[in-house]
């Protein structure tokens, strides 16, 4: 399994710059975030959580809930991916656990539960996702929470019409090369709904990721305009219809 799924050992340097360093990023930390602070406010604010950050790339939230006290533990598949993240930490003064390995390996690595399972920009590139929620579910404690975020179906679907890109959508937006930022598989919600239905989660949060910022015809807006533009995005991506027309979904689930 390890092997058949996306490692960004190749691309690291492209996430940085494509990716965190660019107002979309910035949209996205910020919308999680609010919804991680939402998980981490059932829990009494002294309290000091259990959280597994799987698949945690350069580790920006990771350090962030490390840097508020809490046991934070994560594992990514590639190993240039964590070097970012320890660095960051240690140079943060924070401490935390990490693992090479895949998702599907964590239970060589780790043998407890968590109270927060993070799982980010994942299952997009998994090629049997319901094995990967199904593992996130067993290091998760019951009544524990679960952060789950997958690239949006609908979404991927709407901004390829709206370029014009009508033979990528004839071809059911099948991927013509591999090694590139855009997923290999673009998840539909109604599927991740019923998986995690499937495992006995219960949703109680679903939060869209960039519902209007990469829509926007005037692209200069998206930095010029970035305020605005963020407080729109905070106002609607919890409603519908905006939620499903976002480039990523973030789902709160409760086991």
């Amino acid at each position: 399994m390890m092997n058949a799924d996306r490692n960004f050992d190749d691309i690291t340097g492209k996430f940085s710059k494509n990716i965190y360093g660019t107002t979309k990023g910035k949209i996205r930390e910020v919308i999680v975030w609010q919804d991680i602070e939402n998980i981490l406010n059932r829990w009494p604010s002294h309290q000091k959580l259990t959280i597994l950050d799987a698949g945690g790339g350069q580790g920006q939230i990771a350090y962030k809930l490390a840097a508020l006290g809490h046991d934070v533990t994560m594992c990514d598949i590639s190993q240039q991916m964590l070097d970012i993240a320890k660095h960051n930490a240690e140079s943060a003064g924070l401490s935390l656990h990490y693992y090479h390995c895949s998702i599907q390996q964590l239970a060589q690595c780790v043998d407890h539960p968590f109270d927060i399972v993070i799982c980010h920009a994942v299952l997009e590139w998994v090629n049997d996702p319901q094995h990967v929620l199904a593992t996130l579910k067993a290091h998760l404690k019951p009544n524990g929470y679960l952060s789950l975020m997958f690239y949006n179906y609908h979404g991927l679907l709407f901004r390829t019409v709206t370029l014009g890109n009508f033979g990528y959508v004839q071809a059911g937006l099948t991927k013509r090369k591999k090694k590139t930022l855009s997923p290999d598989y673009p998840r539909m919600p109604n599927d991740v709904y019923q998986w995690l239905n499937d495992l006995n989660f219960t949703i109680t949060q679903k939060t869209g990721i960039r519902v209007f910022h990469d829509y926007l015809i005037d692209k200069q807006k998206q930095q010029t305009r970035f305020d605005e533009l963020l407080e729109m995005e905070k106002q609607f991506c919890r409603q519908e219809p905006y939620i499903h027309l976002a480039r990523y979904i973030h789902i709160t689930a409760k086991l």
